[in-house]
């Protein structure tokens, strides 16, 4: 049977209102660009401050790198949607977003339980930490969470990617999705989403048993606290990263595992921002910029970088200081001269008067 190859994808974007897509790409903009800020200001001070060279930060930097990757893959290509009239993509523009959202998202939560299991090591067996998340550990882990994440998702999404498109090629989402796109397909796609759905499980709740195991542990270790206080700033920074792990794991189960009758388009946009742009706008924050020491770590950046503006304000404060003195000096030389030249001028024009009247 012949088919004719579908030559552009139209994502229908977040909405069709001009005036509420005005107001998107504005907002879409800020969160962007706030979560940038918050990822850059982490990977820089976990890399100037020496007192952040531990495995945490280092997780966390990794992190915050891979954050702005993940949110880079479809972010720009929204706010430009949103802009232009045509929402248009070409066929490989739009398998190369498929990918790289789904490798990046995955290795996301294999970071996540990966960062739970560093939290458990530290403060349930605080005296093995540094023995057990030595430097080669961490790069390991690190570097298998990308190769793992690659390994898992690549065959389902490569599958995607050579399936024949045929008829309509309107994707009613914001990004290059996986349903969308296997309904657009004019061959039998039940293969492809079986092996999808089974990658998905595998690694959402894989990755969900050992956060939940690293929590419940950690959980269990702060209630043996004997300090109230200890407890209660214990739970509060446990209560923080449990909330975005919740956000997280929930939207992602509720749009890639649930039935796919339920719901509908909307509910999967929605559900779609929750986990691509809200948790990864609060992410930076909560994991990291609430910390004291990275706190401290910004205060003295600041320093060492508005320190030197400070000196040279200061300076050009003491040089006007020293130069208005002397410009007073002049202006009162100036004033005594002219009042001088004055003076003489009526001197002068007096006798030349009078020199007039007496002859005449």
């Amino acid at each position: 049977m012949n088919y004719t190859a579908v030559t552009e994808f139209i994502l229908l974007g977040l909405t069709s209102n001009h005036y509420l897509e005005i107001v998107l790409f504005t907002v879409l903009l800020i969160i962007f660009l706030l979560i940038l800020l918050g990822n850059l200001t982490v990977i820089t001070i976990t890399l100037v401050d020496h007192h952040l060279q531990t495995p945490m930060y280092f997780f966390l930097r990794n992190f915050s790198f891979l954050e702005i990757s993940f949110t880079s893959t479809f972010m720009p290509r929204t706010l430009y949607s949103l802009l232009m009239e045509k929402k248009a993509v070409s066929p490989p523009a739009c398998f190369i977003q498929l990918l790289s959202f789904f490798y990046l998202g995955t290795c996301v939560w294999f970071h996540v339980a990966m960062m739970s299991f560093d939290r458990y090591v530290a403060i349930c067996r605080p005296l093995h930490y540094a023995s057990i998340m030595n430097s080669k550990f961490c790069v390991q882990l690190v570097l298998g969470c990308w190769v793992v994440g690659f390994l898992l998702i690549s065959p389902p999404t490569l599958m995607i990617v050579q399936l024949p498109f045929c008829g309509p090629n309107i994707i009613d989402h914001f990004y290059c999705d996986t349903d969308p796109l296997l309904q657009l397909s004019c061959t039998n796609t039940q293969l492809i989403g079986v092996t999808l759905l089974a990658s998905l499980i595998f690694i959402l709740l894989g990755t969900l048993s050992i956060t939940i195991i690293s929590y419940g542990c950690i959980i269990t270790t702060i209630l043996r606290i004997p300090s109230s206080t200890g407890r209660k700033k214990a739970f509060s920074t446990c209560s923080a990263h449990l909330l975005v792990v919740s956000i997280l794991y929930s939207s992602s189960i509720f749009r890639y595992i649930r039935p796919a009758q339920r719901g509908g388009r909307d509910f999967d946009k929605t559900v779609s921002f929750l986990y691509s742009v809200v948790t990864q706008l609060f992410n930076p924050y909560i994991y990291t910029l609430r910390n004291k020491q990275v706190k401290k770590a910004l205060r003295n950046l600041l320093e060492k970088v508005l320190f030197p503006l400070k000196l040279q304000l200061e300076a050009w404060k003491g040089l006007v200081r020293c130069v208005e003195p002397e410009q007073n000096r002049e202006l009162e030389q100036a004033q005594i001269v002219f009042g001088h030249t004055l003076l003489l001028f009526l001197l002068t024009k007096d006798c030349a008067l009078d020199h007039l009247h007496l002859q005449n």
